[in-house]
């Protein structure tokens, strides 16, 4: 089992940034990979970004590619998601997930997590 904790949220203003953390216990993600994804109201969930705990290529949605940043730190078994230059678009609540697969191919699909965080909000005023 593992349990994901998600933390880094709050209110900022556009262009600002925010470091999101994921930390993981009961089991490690290595050997499995790491996503990011957020709902805004009223909208389905839409992934983010992704990463093999292992290294390799990083995934991103089109519309934050360029912004945002995945990264991982071994020893303290945390994924991170860096946002820069954040735009009233990207308030919504972003959520963490590990995932057991670490074929690309299905990293961008929430069905391919068994895992995820509970959730912290990040507003994005005008």
């Amino acid at each position: 089992q593992v349990q994901l904790v998600e933390s880094g949220g709050g209110l900022v203003q556009t262009g600002d940034s925010l470091r999101l953390s994921c930390a993981a216990s009961g089991r490690t993600f290595s050997g499995s990979s790491a996503g990011w994804f957020r709902q805004a109201p009223g909208k389905e969930r839409e992934f983010v970004a992704a990463m093999r705990w292992s290294g390799g290529n990083t995934l991103y949605a089109d519309s934050v590619k360029g912004r945002f940043s995945i990264s991982r730190d071994n020893a303290k078994n945390t994924v991170y998601l860096q946002m820069n230059s954040l735009k009233p678009e990207d308030t919504a609540v972003y959520y963490c997930a590990a995932s057991r697969s670490i074929a690309y191919d299905i990293l961008r699909t929430a069905n391919a997590y068994g895992y995820w965080g509970q959730g912290t909000q990040v507003t994005v005023s005008s």
